[in-house]
């Protein structure tokens, strides 16, 4: 054995020795296989499990740099964009939805007790508790909710239900008035038609036919037409129950002579309000009439005369305001002008709008004597203008001037009358404050400011305060004493010269135009309909007032066309009724009136 394999040192000894550490993490050999006698079979095993852990310790790649948090995520922020943006979408599609689900406490409060009463049986009324009141209250504030629409439904066939027991009671009257509210609510139907019939025949029964066409016969005689006991009813009463009597179709067709003689008599004299009404009354009665074309041909005729008439007293009117003739005794003022278009046509808006701008011009005369000192001439004017339009804000804001104004030669320091209303403190009651006095001329001639003191300057700037909060919710005219007319009104009434006292009175109108605006574009028409009218008392011949006309009665006219799309006769009347007063003349008016008629049939 030689020195260099020999484990023993120099001395003799034997070192310990660890051997070959390369292969310590191979695995041991397996034991040989016992003999079998059979062939052998090498599997070789798979590369990964081959691999020494030293060889993957030295093929081992570097670490890669560890990601920021940051980094990680990153991917957070566009997928929360997203989320974002697909619940903005869900949120638009089911808007309608998502707003129901809020809480609507004055609707809710509303049609709560509006079922209350329908289950107690209180379907009908005049003091605002009833069903019917309370769910047509419900669609005021939501006419597009179809739980209102549907509890008036419900009313009407209640009101059915209760006419039939009323029928079978022998309370004819009440049953009438039950079918003629379930007409109403239901728009007709079937079983309305029935319990129609029933009634009249059951009236029929209770009285003799003869003895009621006797009775219509008389009435045909002394010319009483219209009403419960004229000729028209009762011969209808008649033919309701029995169709057939031939004695009361003759005595129809002898109404329906008696109003197309009115209605020729009316036509000739001119009056075609009064020609229209008997014409429409023929109509309703003998839709067939055989002379009914030809006196709808000659009431169109005598209509546009009429109109003619009207716009020419109209244009005169204005050309005698461009020329300075306000008033006076003669009758080619701008006065007499539109007081003849308005005799005509007592709601013809271009009068009424002529009337007004006549009142301005009253006005700003009134104002100018004001400033002249001639305080009677000014009082004469507005006295003048009062009875045209007693609440202008123009007008009240010149009472107030005239009411602190003194002559201007004078230099009295005596306190002027005051013309302007009491005023009133913050909860309606009567000012303690009494009108400061007017300060005397200075040496120009020009009117000095009344010294007010402390206590009238906080009462003025109080009032002032509560009338634009009053005008900010829309209690413009309303109610009496705390409303924005009132208060300003009893803030000049303290101090005639106070600067915003006054702008913000004749700056009413604008208001009132902008409140308008946001109630029609809202869909509260009846509120819409409130400040048109509160226009016309503040200013009068405001040139807006057509427009917004208008514009209020095409929004009826389209409530009216989605009632009729769905069903509901009775609010499509209406609102039909709402487009007369507005626009007699709208084009669609004739057209919506027409299928509204047609459904009924």
């Amino acid at each position: 054995m030689s020195g260099r394999n020999d484990p023993r040192g120099p001395q003799g000894r034997t070192e310990p020795t660890l051997g070959n550490l390369d292969d310590l993490d191979r695995p041991a050999p397996a034991p040989p296989a016992p003999d079998d006698g059979l062939p052998r079979v090498d599997v070789e095993a798979p590369p990964h499990r081959a691999a020494s852990a030293s060889s993957r310790a030295r093929r081992q790649p570097e670490a890669e740099p560890e990601q920021s948090p940051a980094r990680k995520r990153g991917w957070l922020v566009p997928l929360a964009l997203l989320v974002v943006v697909g619940l903005a979408t869900v949120a638009w599609l089911n808007q309608d939805t998502l707003r129901g689900m809020v809480p609507r406490t004055s609707f809710n409060d509303v049609l709560s007790r509006a079922n209350a009463a329908l289950q107690a049986g209180h379907l009908d009324g005049t003091d605002g508790t009833s069903a019917r009141e309370l769910f047509q209250a419900a669609r005021a504030l939501e006419p597009d909710n179809d739980r209102a629409l549907d509890g008036l439904r419900a009313v009407g066939q209640a009101e059915l239900a209760q006419g039939q027991k009323q029928l079978g009671a022998g309370d004819l009257d009440a049953a009438t008035q039950s079918a003629s509210a379930a007409r109403e609510l239901l728009g007709g139907g079937t079983d309305v038609d029935q319990l129609d019939r029933a009634i009249a025949l059951a009236r029929l029964t209770h009285m003799h036919a003869s003895d009621l066409v006797e009775r219509a016969r008389e009435a045909l005689a002394q010319g009483k037409l219209d009403g419960p006991d004229g000729a028209a009813a009762l011969f209808t009463q008649v033919l309701a129950a029995d169709p057939g009597n031939a004695v009361a179709s003759h005595g129809l067709d002898q109404v329906g002579s008696a109003y197309a003689d009115l209605a020729r008599k009316a036509l000739d004299a001119g009056d075609a309000a009064t020609a229209g009404t008997a014409i429409d009354k023929l109509a309703s009665l003998l839709p067939r009439y055989g002379d009914l074309p030809s006196l709808r041909a000659q009431q169109a005729q005598v209509q546009r005369a009429h109109d003619d008439a009207v716009n020419q007293a109209v244009t005169q009117g204005m050309e005698a305001l461009r020329a300075g003739r306000i008033s006076g005794s003669g009758d080619d003022t701008a006065l007499a002008y539109f007081q003849k278009a308005l005799t005509l046509d007592p709601n013809n808006p271009a009068a009424q709008s002529g009337l007004g701008k006549v009142v301005q011009a009253l006005t700003v005369q009134a104002n100018a004597a004001i400033d002249s000192g001639d305080d009677a001439q000014a009082r004469a004017l507005l006295d003048q203008a009062q009875v045209l339009a007693p609440k202008s804000a123009d007008l009240a804001a010149a009472r107030a001037r005239l009411g602190q104004a003194a002559p201007a030669a004078a230099g009295s320091s005596a306190p002027a009358t005051q013309t302007g209303a009491a005023p009133t403190g913050a909860a309606g009651g009567t000012a303690s404050a009494s009108p400061a006095a007017p300060a005397k001329d200075d040496a120009s001639g020009a009117l000095l400011q009344p010294s007010l003191t402390p206590a009238q300057q906080a009462q003025v700037s109080s009032l002032v305060q509560q009338a634009k909060e009053a005008a900010q919710r829309g209690d413009i005219m309303l109610p009496p004493g705390q409303s924005a007319y009132d208060l300003y009104r009893s803030a000049l009434a303290i101090d005639g010269n106070d600067k915003a006292a006054r702008d913000g009175l004749q700056n009413l109108p604008a208001t009132v135009i902008q409140l308008f605006n946001q109630a029609l574009q809202g869909g509260r028409l009846a509120t819409a309909g409130d400040m048109l009218g509160n226009l016309s008392d503040l200013s009068p011949g405001d040139p807006n007032q057509g427009q917004l006309r208008n514009r209020l009665a095409e929004a009826w006219l389209d409530r009216a066309e989605q009632q009729l799309d769905s069903g509901d006769r009775p609010g499509a009347s209406q609102s039909l009724d709402r487009v007369r007063k507005l626009a007699p003349q709208h084009p669609r008016l004739a057209e919506l009136t027409a299928r509204l008629n047609n459904a009924g049939q």
